[in-house]
């Protein structure tokens, strides 16, 4: 479960008809997931794995809200996104492989960053680019946007989305004039930190009719994983330390999610689909769901938690490509999310594991999310019905 060197990852494997599989080795994999995928990719979509301020009103329990884009600021978070190669060269390809799409176009980033993105869109012929960032690192944006010579054809707008306006030079009154909306919203368990809301608003106020969002389309998925080794070390543990009984910790920790690599054989049922999401028509009200799922092992094993991953899509290009950052695909920084339960479920090949997967914004901090997992087992070997909340922030 420690985090992998993305470049010594397994690049993915190559079928008879020459389209790469989410499996290294397609045999030993879940044989659901290609089935799950399609219903984001569809066969003409290629995974792209080798490119592959306010302050908390609670003093108490400071959360991402009091710190969301102060951490933006520093560059170190920036450089791990940067060479997320999965990340970075998806966009890249689906910009520059593009560029009938960019030809003369005004497009808007919508949390640039460092301008990365809006520098691609740049380089793809648009004719004008508006970056929208928040935090401090937009100051070295602008000199960076300079120093390679797209100061003209790039304008780096300092504020929150939902407070700015766009300086359109033709014809200011019109708000709709944005054709292209990129942007790399997508955080872990795919909608921490809540940014799809700000691109909600960003396609709403500005993108026009029939515009172009890149990327268009997500899907999270759900599978069940043996992993006694890192429970026993990041949650059991906390059971007895030197001889005291520190098990009040132990329920905190279960009901904080973890993000870290998962290594695909730990998957010990099918993966199934619970929310799909189109960019282009989705509303802010959509990203609070409920969603069940039926699980089935693949093998006798035993089931410590659940895990949540996602995978997206640009669907609008000449040739749709897409990522996935499930544990059977390249690295990336988003890694997956892993939900523990309080004790291991002894499972059978082919029982099933049910229940219900429920997501909202917290209610103090909208980019946290409460999530709770009802889960029902009846096994030959152990039963387990229960309810647990959980806390990603």
């Amino acid at each position: 479960m420690k985090p992998e060197d993305s470049s010594n990852q397994t690049p993915h494997s190559v079928d008879k008809s020459g389209k790469r599989t989410l499996c290294p080795n397609e045999s030993s994999c879940n044989e659901s997931l290609p089935k799950a995928k399609k219903q984001l990719l569809n066969d003409d979509v290629q995974l792209n794995d080798d490119a592959k301020e306010q302050k908390s009103e609670d003093k108490d329990e400071p959360t991402s809200k009091d710190y969301y884009f102060d951490s933006y600021s520093h560059y170190g978070i920036h450089e791990e996104m940067i060479k997320d190669k999965v990340r970075t060269e998806t966009y890249r390809a689906a910009i520059l492989d593009n560029r009938h799409l960019f030809k003369d176009k005004v497009v808007l980033d919508v949390g640039c960053g460092t301008g990365i993105l809006s520098m691609f869109c740049a380089q793809a012929g648009a004719k004008h680019v508006y970056g929208i960032d928040c935090s401090g690192i937009i100051d070295q944006a602008r000199s960076i946007v300079k120093r390679n010579g797209f100061e003209k054809q790039i304008t780096l707008i300092k504020g929150k989305a939902e407070e700015v306006e766009l300086p359109f030079p033709e014809n200011p009154k019109d708000q709709r004039q944005v054709d292209i909306i990129v942007s790399e919203w997508m955080g872990y368990f795919l909608l921490y930190e809540s940014m799809l809301d700000t691109v909600i608003f960003a396609r709403d106020k500005w993108l026009v009719p029939d515009g172009v969002i890149l990327p268009d389309k997500a899907v999270m998925y759900l599978c069940a994983v043996e992993d006694a080794h890192y429970k026993a070390d990041r949650v059991d543990w906390w059971n007895e330390v030197y001889g005291f009984d520190f098990s009040p910790i132990r329920n905190l920790a279960l009901k904080e999610p973890i993000v870290d690599v998962v290594n695909g054989n730990a998957v010990v049922t099918d993966t199934v689909p619970f929310l799909n999401v189109d960019i282009l028509t989705c509303k802010k009200e959509d990203l609070a769901f409920e969603s069940d799922f039926n699980l089935t092992a693949m093998r006798d094993d035993y089931l410590h938690g659940f895990v949540a991953y996602f995978e997206c899509a640009f669907t609008q290009l000449h040739k749709p490509i897409g990522f996935s950052t499930s544990p059977f695909s390249n690295y990336t920084h988003w890694k997956q999310t892993l939900f523990y339960l309080p004790d291991a479920l002894t499972v059978r090949q082919g029982e099933k594991v049910s229940g219900r997967i429920t997501c909202k914004p917290n209610e103090k901090n909208n980019r946290d999310l409460d999530i709770t997992l009802k889960v029902n087992f009846s096994g030959e070997f152990s039963k387990y019905s229960g309810e647990i909340d959980y806390h990603l922030r």
